[in-house]
């Protein structure tokens, strides 16, 4: 078994098609630089992953995986077949050869640059007017307020998250605003991993790669992938553990798939939190969702939040309101609440948390729409500590 730093490690042993680390590394980052993101090595495309799991990536595509990812992208993402000729926005931190590829006669693709003003997405999809709209959560939730608003007068057929893990609370507002079911596509260095189904499930696209189940916690169906991708053959991909943490669903979907449909996608390993036992004071794990479900449900008046932990008995939560509110100390009571009674339930002593409004904006009102602080992946719930080896109970 893989992960990403063996393969950074071993890059130029492990890659089929002779291209040296340092070479690829130089070619993606004068991309980033001049955002210029048509060159290529010979005729591989060179990507750079965005780096949320602590070391940055890259990954290869020859023409022949360039053109396979586009056909079961189409195939699976299209609303109507191909003969219909569609208009795609795409938003990403990077272009790529491998977006591009699906451009046609029949499909129209553009690329918008995360790097650019919002103000200026929301003019140029106004003039396009694009069919598919497909961005990380943080911009759609930007473009949902900016079309509450009016500024944003367009009507996609569809709109699809990618990039960042999709939280319910941003799930709601750009469904209710978008007036649609949000869908999501899976895809990280590694590969295509998933894709969401009409009635909105993502199923692991296992007609072209195989999910081995670390499982974290059986009975909860909370498991790390272990990915094995019979369609790569320029860097091979074979028994790589991402650091993603899935839940799979218990009820099969009424699409009546028998690709292995999963409940959520939480987060990474990383993000999981840690409490004390009260029995032993070893450190239990406390899974994204239930630290999400605690903050969502404490009141319909939260409109952000982001949940850091510092250590595993100090909490910070930082909220933002609907209509610009300044805060409700019932609601941090209903969070602290929810949290303990967490706590107690998993035999856990109680943490210290810290309330704040949030800061730094995502979506501001006052003087028109901001893109995120940083180009990084939104996480509404991280965790700031390290854990030593012999803490960890996964080890």
């Amino acid at each position: 078994m893989i992960d990403k730093e063996i393969m950074m490690e071993h890059f130029d042993r492990l890659n089929t098609v002779g291209i040296k680390k340092e070479e690829a590394f130089a070619v993606a980052y004068e991309a980033e630089r001049s955002r210029d993101f048509a060159p290529m090595i010979g005729s591989i495309t060179i990507g750079l992953s965005s780096g949320t799991s602590g070391n940055r990536g890259i990954f290869l595509v020859s023409p022949q995986e360039r053109r396979a990812w586009a056909g079961t992208i189409l195939a699976k993402m299209l609303p109507k077949s191909l003969l219909h000729k569609e208009r795609i926005s795409f938003f990403l931190r990077a272009n790529s050869n491998l977006y591009s590829s699906v451009s046609s006669k029949w499909i129209q693709f553009w690329f918008y640059d995360l790097l650019t003003p919002v103000e200026e997405h929301i003019k140029r999809l106004n003039e396009q007017s694009p069919g598919i709209v497909v961005a990380p959560p943080s911009m759609l939730r930007i473009l949902a307020e900016a079309k509450r608003s009016g500024q944003l007068r367009i009507k996609p057929q569809k709109v699809i998250s990618v990039v960042e893990v999709l939280d319910k609370l941003d799930q709601q507002i750009i469904e209710t605003h978008f007036e649609q079911r949000i869908h999501q596509v899976y895809q990280c260095t590694e590969g295509l991993l998933a894709c969401t189904c009409p009635y909105g499930t993502l199923h692991i696209n296992e007609n072209i790669v195989v999910v081995e189940k670390e499982y974290l916690d059986r009975m909860l169906g909370r498991f790390t992938p272990i990915v094995t991708d019979f369609s790569r053959r320029a860097q091979p991909i074979i028994r790589y553990r991402l650091n993603d943490v899935l839940t799979e669903r218990a009820a099969p979907c009424p699409c009546g798939s028998p690709f292995l449909a999963l409940e959520a996608i939480e987060g990474r390993c990383d993000d999981i939190f840690y409490f004390y036992r009260l029995a032993d004071n070893r450190l239990l794990p406390i899974f994204p969702d239930f630290i999400s479900r605690a903050i969502i449900t404490a009141s319909d008046e939260v409109s952000e939040y982001v949940a850091v932990q510092h250590a595993p008995d100090r909490l910070e939560i930082s909220l933002r309101f609907k209509d610009g509110g300044t805060g409700s100390e019932w609601v941090e009571q209903k969070i602290t609440q929810a949290i303990t009674d967490l706590s107690v339930k998993m035999g856990c002593k109680p943490t210290v948390i810290h309330f704040h409004l949030l800061q730094n904006e995502i979506i501001r009102n006052d003087n028109g729409y901001e893109r995120p602080e940083e180009m990084k992946k939104l996480r509404r719930v991280e965790r700031r500590f390290q854990l030593e080896s012999e803490q960890d109970p996964f080890l």
